[in-house]
């Protein structure tokens, strides 16, 4: 139905619209203000229409969409689970498929954000054979002949049979039993890099082994998952991101090898091929060398000379008749959270204003160094971007004019090596400030210099400063505990967002802020943040969100929230505390992690010393296990009970920073949020396990029982 206004005015008998246009028209402005109603009621009678389907409804009729399925709100922290009509649109295709394991296994992946397997674990039982029902692929012991099984035995994809469990499965300790399904997460991600050098073993130009990571550090390989937006199959190994071992790449190499999977190898500007490739065990040997070495041309055995590739160490070895010729590689490696750059989406974290406003100069297609290309800009701001993920060297120090502002970045989805060299400072005039984003920084320190320095804000954004470790770069080792970012002017505000970083020095009279962030001083006795030189406090700071491995000297502690500082203290020391700060009547410590001995402004629902003070008060009323005990015996035994545990502390390995699921509830759970402290913070991992679990007690099947496991 249509109600047009001129349509009806044309109806009327001639007469009226003649005696209307006469007196200016009052009739027809009668039928439009009608007609304009009457389109407001048919609108809002098709609208009643379309709010019958969550696709078409409006905003405000979701919830009760949701309320005629049953359906509950979670917390919004995977992206599935961010839009309200998203969910209930899930949830109505769930209840289609309600009670099979391809069902559970998306519910999973969409309610976590993580990829996930479902196992139903009455299939993995081992059982006496019936002879009038006999089960071939149900064998009690693994048939030592077939290598697949064995190598995922005890793993999440394992297919060997296993003796009854009857512990509980809910609380995680029972697996093996009949009504038991099992949801298994991957809290790893795989990232990708690609097009980057292969690192050189050393200097010697006859040596012919490589590196996949650019820092020259030993890295597993990781499967890059072919995800489906339908889960149709149970999850296998190509969908997950599982480290890729030797056995699995050499059975099936077609899969995992090649342009948009999981490597790929190019050498002298080709791609090499498939048939190029074997699969060796490059481990080091007694004697310092590789324990194996790629075949060669021998037409007497038939043998073809191909490049080798270890995929658990990531390493590459290139026979005597292929001669590597500038080898790049694109690979995928395991990590928890985009932190500290990547080729991962970060346009919003660039600056906005020098987008639109500042000159633009690209590295390399517009100037071949970085060197250049700001000094392309002279005095104006701008913007330097490095759009491959290369290597790239800086070897000159950058100095700005007054009130120029400059950002040096990795274009989106791009991963770029700087290597600094010895001297490189940034400095600037009055109100002079500078970006950094997305960039992997090794070889010497950044310094920003006190001398004629009067820069304003030096700012570092999905930046990685690689925490001295020992890690090879062009064959020369770097030192441990030497620090990766020196600030020696007192006019900065040094802000460090989403990045990864080593020891920092920075002299009293700036200030500090760091936020989602990790900082390693490569050891719990090293020190992590203090002045410019040892014995010295460093500026104030402001860290939230943050995991901090060494320990902490700073003036004043203004603000410490969400974070775990893991330190020791150092006896010997002129400041031997593991975290001090010297200005303690104002600031405050909230919902962090604080070891013994530290001493800081007052704290509020700190670790652990807020479980000591319950435990004392349930000691007192003569409640708990721990009663009867002396205040310190008590004190240090929930000191070391509520330690954290971390998968990796060593920068490099996958689970680098990752809290063990082993690590106390306290830890896990302890942000003022309910997320767990420390630097992966905003991956919200406690309320993605409670929103699975929520989700699991609606689409089980009456009297199956479900646990939550982690692959990684």
């Amino acid at each position: 139905m249509s109600f047009d206004a001129q349509r009806i005015y044309d109806l009327l008998p001639a007469i009226y619209r003649l005696r209307d246009a006469e007196r200016g028209g009052p009739l027809a402005a009668l039928l439009g203000v009608i007609a304009s109603e009457v389109a407001v009621l048919e609108e809002d009678l098709e609208q009643l229409y379309d709010d019958q389907f969550i696709e078409t409804c409006a905003p405000w009729v979701v919830p009760y969409l949701g309320d005629v399925i049953g359906h509950r709100q979670l917390h919004g922290v995977a992206p599935r689970v961010g839009s309200g009509r998203a969910e209930v649109a899930h949830a109505i295709g769930y209840r289609r498929r309600k009670g099979t394991a391809a069902m559970l296994e998306q519910l999973a992946r969409d309610v976590t954000g993580w990829n996930a397997r479902v196992v139903e674990f009455f299939e993995l039982l081992a059982t006496t054979q019936a002879m009038n029902h006999l089960r071939p692929n149900n064998s009690y012991a693994p048939d030592l002949r077939q290598w697949e099984p064995l190598e995922r035995l005890n793993s999440a994809l394992e297919s060997t049979p296993h003796t009854i469990d009857v512990r509980n499965i809910a609380v995680g300790d029972g697996k093996y039993n009949i009504p038991n399904i099992g949801i298994l997460l991957w809290r790893l991600s795989a990232f990708a890099l690609t097009g980057s050098p292969a690192t050189k073993l050393n200097g010697d130009a006859a040596d012919r082994r490589y590196l996949f990571s650019p820092l020259g550090n030993d890295t597993p390989l990781f499967t890059r998952p072919e995800t489906e937006d339908e889960v149709s199959h149970l999850a296998e190994a190509i969908n997950v991101p599982e480290p890729i071992s030797r056995r699995v790449l050499s059975a099936r190499c077609s899969d995992y090898y090649g342009p948009q999977k999981s490597f790929s190898l190019r050498n002298g500007g080709q791609e090499v091929p498939l048939d190029q490739i074997i699969v060796c065990n490059l481990a080091d040997d007694a004697g310092g060398d590789w324990a194996h070495h790629p075949p060669e041309n021998d037409p007497a055995t038939g043998k073809v000379a191909r490049i080798g590739v270890d995929p658990i160490l990531g390493r590459i070895a290139f026979p005597a008749s292929l001669a590597p010729d500038q080898p790049h590689v694109s690979f995928h490696y395991g990590f928890s959270a985009p932190l500290g750059g990547g080729e991962y989406p970060r346009a919003d974290s660039f600056d906005s204003e020098l987008q639109s406003s500042g000159g633009l100069v690209r590295v390399p297609a517009d100037k071949p160094t970085i060197a250049e290309a700001w000094n392309a800009l002279g005095t104006n701001s701008g913007i330097v971007e490095i759009t491959d993920s290369g290597r790239h060297r800086l070897a000159t120090p950058i100095k700005l004019a007054d009130k120029q502002r400059l950002e040096i970045r990795a274009a989106n989805n791009c991963r770029p090596l700087v290597v600094l060299s010895a001297g490189v400072a940034i400095s600037g005039g009055i109100d002079a400030e500078v970006l950094l984003n997305g960039l992997l920084i090794a070889g010497q320190e950044l310094r920003v210099p006190a001398l004629d320095n009067h820069l304003s804000q030096l700012r570092l954004c999905h930046c990685t400063l690689v925490p001295g470790l020992g890690l090879k770069l062009d064959g020369q080792p770097q030192q441990p505990g030497v620090p990766s970012l020196v600030v020696e002017s007192g006019d900065v505000t040094l802000e460090i967002d989403r990045c990864i970083v080593g020891s920092l020095r920075v002299v009293r009279t700036a200030a500090v802020r760091i936020q989602d962030s990790i900082v390693d001083a490569t050891a719990e006795t090293e020190l992590a943040y203090a002045g410019e030189n040892d014995g010295q406090l460093g500026a104030p700071l402001e860290v939230i969100n943050s995991t901090i491995f060494g320990r902490v000297h700073t003036a004043a502690l203004e603000l410490a929230s969400n974070t775990l500082f893991m330190a020791r203290e150092l006896t010997g020391q002129p400041l031997a505390e593991p975290v001090f700060s010297e200005k303690r009547q104002s600031g405050c410590v909230r919902f962090s992690f604080l070891p013994a001995g530290s001493r800081v402004p007052r704290r509020f629902r700190c670790q652990p010393e807020l479980a000591i003070e319950q435990a004392l008060a349930d000691a007192g009323r003569g409640v708990g296990s721990l009663s009867g005990m002396s205040r310190k015996q008590l004190a240090a035994q929930i000191r070391a009970g509520l330690a954290p545990s971390f998968t990796a502390t060593r920068y490099g390995a996958p689970g680098y920073a990752q809290l063990r699921t082993s690590a106390p509830v306290e830890i896990r759970t302890g942000a003022d949020d309910e997320a767990e402290m420390g630097a992966f913070h905003q991956l919200y991992q406690p309320q993605r396990v409670s929103n699975l679990l929520l989700r699991l007690n609606e689409y089980l099947r009456v009297g199956l029982e479900a646990g939550v496991f982690y692959a990684t």
